[in-house]
């Protein structure tokens, strides 16, 4: 595959650097990222010459903002349940026998907050901030997104996320648990190689086991994303959810009250 969304690196002592490369929209991403993503994690994920992979994005605003909203009118602009396979994405992150660091440089928003979620190890510049806006622009995501976020934050302040869609600072992430640590965005590099250096001094199969055993406890949640996103395509094809993405282009508020009166 020829990569155009991403930039696919590989580093030397076995580290394989994959960053989002759309900082145009913040790393946003459509459907074709989304498969570029897939492609390079197997890529990546199957080497036994690579031990880490590090998830990042391109410039130092933006890790990821999520789905992109100028290719979501209604479904996306690719294949799967809701014309994005980003759960076949979130999968792959977990089934990778390997650890996955997401190097968080900036805004972790939407989708992108669910991303750094759901890779093994967070590490966040002091400049990045987190929070999710679903219910605002008339989406959620049903799955690891909700249901493994309550796992790693706690179910209240899972709820407050979603529910509020309030912004984090990367301080508030480790304090919550949704990061490890939090450097000056000038050290960001530095600290992610020296984690990096960490992990490839340990066992890669004691490692594997590792994390396998720690999805375990996790893997009826991919269920419960899988029905999920047969509902959210539902939604997205209501008045109500179209209201989001239109009022999120035009800069205003949207009024989805209107549509439940």
């Amino acid at each position: 595959m020829t990569y155009e969304d991403i930039i696919y690196e590989e580093r030397p002592k076995g580290v394989a650097r994959i960053t989002i490369n759309r900082p145009a929209s913040y790393n946003a991403f459509r459907g074709q990222t989304v498969e570029e993503l897939i492609h390079a994690f197997q890529r990546a994920g199957w080497d036994k010459s690579i031990g880490v992979i590090v998830l990042t994005g391109a410039g130092d605003k933006a890790f990821c903002t999520g789905g992109d909203q100028g290719a979501h009118d209604g479904q996306y602009d690719g294949r799967g349940t809701i014309g994005l396979p980003i759960d076949e994405f979130q999968s792959v992150i977990r089934d990778m026998p390997k650890p996955v660091i997401a190097r968080v440089n900036g805004f972790a928003i939407g989708g992108g907050n669910v991303l750094a979620t759901i890779c093994d190890l967070t590490i966040a510049s002091d400049k990045a901030q987190f929070g999710q806006v679903g219910p605002k622009v008339g989406s959620v995501d049903p799955g690891f997104g909700t249901a493994y976020l309550a796992r790693v934050v706690g179910e209240k302040k899972a709820r407050e996320i979603w529910y509020l869609n309030r912004r984090y600072t990367a301080a508030q992430a480790v304090e919550m648990g949704l990061a490890n640590i939090a450097v000056p965005h000038d050290q960001l590099d530095a600290e992610v190689d020296r984690w990096c250096e960490e992990l490839l001094e340990r066992s890669p199969t004691a490692l594997s086991l590792a994390k396998r055993s720690f999805n375990a406890d996790t893997e009826s949640i991919r269920g419960i994303a899988s029905m999920g996103m047969a509902a959210l395509s539902l939604y997205y094809d209501t008045e109500e959810s179209k209201e989001g993405g239109q009022a999120f282009r035009e800069k205003r508020k949207p009024d989805f009250r209107k549509f439940n009166r």
